[in-house]
């Protein structure tokens, strides 16, 4: 059985920094990539980051550049998300979920196990 779970969640002021952390742990195959989604009430779930698992690939949504960045430690099975620069607009629950492939992708179907997400709440 694979677990996933997410800690790191919380309340910041716009401007502020947050750090989110993804442990996974039972039978996965390997190798997988890792990632990051996000999903606000009313709204699909959507891709913010995520690297390969050789960590040589990352991928981040435009609206992320610059301001979050995904590492991953392939020795533990875990991976971080810093987000910096934090907006309002950021404020959503999220997800961390392990990829079904090697490479990066944004698609949500290619995430084979996912945690129960975190809340995210940046205040204005």
């Amino acid at each position: 059985q694979v677990q996933v779970e997410e800690s790191g969640g919380g309340l910041v002021q716009t401007g502020g920094s947050l750090i989110l952390s993804c442990a996974a742990s039972g039978r996965i195959t390997w190798p997988y990539s890792m990632g990051w989604f996000r999903q606000a009430p009313g709204t699909e779930r959507k891709f913010v980051a995520g690297i390969s698992w050789d960590v040589n690939s990352v991928k981040y949504v435009n609206s992320v550049e610059g301001r979050f960045t995904i590492s991953r430690d392939g020795a533990v099975n875990t991976v971080r998300l810093h987000m910096n620069s934090l907006k309002p607009e950021d404020t959503s629950v999220y997800f961390c979920a392990v990829g079904a492939t090697a490479d990066v992708t944004e698609r949500v179907y290619s995430y084979a196990y996912w945690g129960q997400g975190t809340q995210v709440t940046v205040s204005s």
